[in-house]
């Protein structure tokens, strides 16, 4: 059976390693490193540049939300290293074969595997762009990288890692002395040569795993130096990161069940492969419940973004928001409640950030304002260096945003501090990301409803202007007549 020629292309938005444009904060970030237990400075291998991997999707089904919390940290994570004026290369894998992608493409009409995997693998990468999770430097394909695959496996036979068994290549755990090192596997006791063939199995049941599996009827598979047959599902990520990001790198991340047996067998295979330390620093997200239970179809709590937009009219910002409340090492409890609080949380910010760009302010400036800019920056930075304590940093954020809003309710926000408070919430958003540069601005259609309005009112008719006002709220504008003039808001 010939490879599936590849469909999808995707480019990046940016050089992959972009230049820094200005001296980063001066704070120092540490991050919890999964390999040594520990809280760590974070040193990259390279001074300003930084070579950070993330286990992408397996797209045999649309993308949870439980999955999402975890992209959304790793989004965070490579802002805030951006926002240190460190340049970034990031590299994604899709899972585009492996048992389920096998299982579910084999029970829909007949089709390729690669043409049932691209329909969720275009719904993920939308679903990204929703939750302004920035699309990695580079995307790529297991079933795109099979030569390296077996290149990497090839290379691990002579150097005497495998073996064989009926048509299969596995890996020989009792020869890395290492084995169980990032999740702390007690190895005592383990049967000599007990091999596993599925792609996912218990934590604690270590066995020599598959590398490389031999071809079964009416499933996919690939001609090969090894035989015809497929590859095993830890395989392909030890092998595309290495490829594209060195034998040796900075940053690994995933959600907390990667790490084992996926991100030990990464490891083992890696570094028995190169001789060299895979990776320096492996962050792990923490789960997702919802409502204070387990996600499961089953119990009617299991939930994509798109039933959330769709069925339930919730903002995806609004999930962002609620992803990132909690920090990323504590589990999240995913409840509605939270959802409207997060909602109301947006709001408070993108009100803010319309009277700063829309009011009148008397001339001059604010000491008071700019040192309360100066804190919050700090307070925000201080925060996010510790483990990107996202909790923290929004805290930080609100009582800035209380003290502006009491500034502007006294009068007492000039007008050379709306440059500098409007260039604080970008600060906040270059890596928070929550609110969008439109909200900030009227179309011109609802523009001039609000100048008709405003006219209407000056001529006393105030018949029309409350159909004005009324229309205009069912264009999603809410409209307020204050001292200082007319605010809108989006509703």
């Amino acid at each position: 059976m010939a490879k599936c020629p590849p469909v999808l292309t995707f480019q990046p938005r940016r050089p992959i390693l972009e230049p820094i444009a200005r001296k980063g904060p001066s704070g120092v970030l540490k991050i919890y490193n999964t390999l040594s237990g520990q809280l760590e400075e974070f040193r990259p291998l390279s001074e300003n540049r930084v070579h950070m991997y993330t286990c992408g999707p397996t797209v045999y089904d649309f993308a949870h939300i439980g999955n999402f919390r975890t992209f959304v940290f790793e989004d965070i994570l490579k802002r805030y290293l951006r926002f240190k004026g460190l340049r970034v290369k990031h590299v994604m894998n899709i899972t585009d074969v492996d048992d389920k992608t096998i299982r579910n493409s084999g029970a829909t009409e007949p089709k390729t595997l690669r043409e049932y995997t691209d329909r969720f693998t275009w719904a993920f990468l939308e679903d990204c762009e929703n939750l302004r999770i920035d699309k990695p430097d580079l995307i790529v394909h297991a079933t795109d990288h099979i030569e390296d695959m077996v290149g990497m496996i090839q290379r691990l036979q002579a150097k005497g890692y495998t073996y064989e068994k009926e048509g299969s290549v596995y890996f020989k755990i009792a020869n890395f002395k290492d084995y169980g090192k990032l999740s702390r596997l007690n190895l005592e006791g383990i049967k000599a040569g007990a091999r596993v063939d599925v792609d996912e199995y218990e934590k604690q049941d270590a066995r020599d795993f598959v590398l490389w599996k031999a071809s079964k009827n009416g499933e996919p598979y690939w001609e090969s130096a090894l035989g015809p047959g497929r590859p095993g599902w830890h395989i392909e990520c030890s092998a595309m990161s290495m490829k594209y990001l060195g034998e040796t790198f900075d940053l690994h991340c995933g959600a907390v069940d990667l790490i084992f047996p996926h991100h030990e067998n990464e490891i083992a295979q890696s570094e028995a492969y190169s001789g060299k330390p895979f990776v320096r620093y492996w962050m792990h997200g923490e789960h997702l419940i919802v409502e204070g239970e387990r996600m499961a179809k089953s119990k009617g709590n299991y939930f994509t973004l798109r039933d959330l937009v769709a069925q339930r009219s919730i903002d995806p910002l609004a999930v962002r928001y609620s992803l990132l409340s909690v920090p990323y090492k504590r589990q999240l409890n995913f409840t509605f409640d939270a959802i409207r609080q997060a909602g109301s949380s947006l709001k408070r910010l993108q009100d803010l950030m319309l009277r700063l760009s829309t009011e009148e302010l008397k001339p001059g400036r604010s000491d008071k304002i700019q040192t309360l800019t100066a804190g919050a920056l700090q307070k925000f930075e201080q925060a996010m260096d510790d483990d990107l304590n996202t909790a923290q940093a929004l805290a930080a954020i609100f009582d800035w945003v209380r003290e502006v809003n009491t500034a502007l309710a006294e009068n007492n926000l000039h007008e050379e501090d709306r440059a500098a408070a409007l260039q604080t919430m970008e600060k906040f958003n270059e890596v928070l990301q929550l609110w969008k540069a439109s909200d900030l601005h009227l179309d011109d259609r609802v523009h001039d409803l609000i100048e008709q309005r405003n006219r209407a009112r000056k001529a006393r008719n105030f018949a029309l202007a409350d159909q004005i006002r009324d229309r205009l709220y069912e264009m999603g504008y809410s409209i307020e007549d204050t001292k200082e003039g007319v605010r809108w808001k989006k509703r």
